[in-house]
């Protein structure tokens, strides 16, 4: 007899939706700002010359720049609806890239909660963000996989290091929402349009003939300081202080101050950029953790990319790169996709 599978409370509020109060403007400046964060120097990211060069209006946004307005517009979802944890570690990523977002764009950005299952105990909760422009195109679809922890799986002296560490209008162990004032919103029925902008452009990839299954991208490593993470800190919007403050990150069970996954996965995304030739020809990129890289205050940490080619579509000129990266000897992310069209 197969047991019936386990459900969560939170299930029910499913399809919660709502829309973040006004737009995101894109700034230039912010791009080159995030993609300095990332250690991202395409030239795309910095030089309208060489954005143009491969046909965009202005500096591109690097792959994983929607982490930072999608962490701000995301703090509703997990005060008020997802409600009955102490804090949410981070588990997988999935970037939609329908065209490169511009400096320039002026962004709607909606936040919808789109699933959640229990496996062995936990809620794995996903939250999707997608951005649309004015022309009233989706231009990047975001999905964000969080496991929630209750206070029974971290140190009691968390919550009070975190209230005194926290910025002024921040506490991410002080969640309030209550059941009793819960009303769920759905998101409006209505045609959605997809942009069509990064697949009609030729791509400044490499071209197709000049790749094959198997090939593999030249190693590359990157060094991470805690000045680094501080900075993306800031950049991003991130104040999760076990990024930063040694003791704090060893209340919460961590050896040391971890690296932000969303950091990580910027500096694979640059990684791949650097060897394709062209960041908006990136469709898709999707990453699972399985580890964080610790980052000492004394040593730093060390992060080794490596990737090849999965699989190729000649129909569409495309192909999936297996991205893999490591730190100190061990897997930092456990599976990891690009998928990118070329020349």
């Amino acid at each position: 007899m197969t047991a019936a599978a386990e459900t969560s409370p939170l299930e029910a509020r499913v399809g919660h939706y709502y829309q973040m109060a006004g737009t995101y403007l894109v700034g230039r400046e912010k791009l080159r700002e995030y993609a300095r964060a990332v250690q991202d120097y395409h030239p795309a990211h910095w030089d309208v010359a060489a954005a143009a060069a491969l046909g965009y209006p202005d500096v591109i946004a690097p792959l994983t720049f929607t982490s930072a307005p999608g962490m701000q517009c995301n703090r509703r979802m997990f005060e008020e609806i997802v409600v009955g944890y102490d804090t949410y570690l981070q588990t997988e990523e999935v970037f939609e890239q329908h065209r490169p977002i511009v400096a320039g764009d002026e962004l709607v950005i909606d936040v919808e909660l789109t699933s959640v299952r229990r496996t062995a105990g936990r809620d794995f909760i996903t939250v999707t963000n997608t951005f649309t422009d004015t022309a009233g195109e989706r231009v990047h679809t975001l999905h964000t996989t969080v496991v929630g922890v209750t206070g029974e799986d971290i140190d009691a002296g968390v919550k009070e290091a975190v209230q005194k560490a926290m910025m002024h209008d921040m506490n991410i162990l002080d969640i309030g929402g209550a059941d009793a004032d819960y009303e769920k919103e759905l998101r409006p029925e209505g045609e959605i349009r997809i942009s069509a902008g990064g697949v009609t452009r030729t791509p400044g990839t490499l071209s197709f003939d000049q790749v094959k299954v198997g090939d593999e991208i030249a190693v590359h490593h990157t060094r991470l300081s805690r000045g680094d993470l501080v900075n993306y800190a800031g950049v991003a919007g991130d104040a999760n202080p076990i990024h930063w403050d040694e003791d704090i990150a060893k209340l919460a069970g961590l050896p040391d101050v971890i690296a932000h996954g969303m950091l990580t996965m910027g500096l694979g995304g640059g990684f791949v950029s650097a060897w394709s030739g062209d960041p908006g020809a990136v469709t898709r990129y999707s990453v699972r953790l399985s580890q964080p890289a610790i980052v000492s205050a004394k040593e730093g940490a060390d992060i080794e990319f490596s990737g090849r080619i999965k699989s190729l579509d000649p129909e569409t000129r495309s192909g999936v790169v297996i991205v893999a990266a490591k730190s100190a000897g061990r897997k930092i992310f456990g599976l990891a996709t690009m998928n990118i069209r070329f020349r």
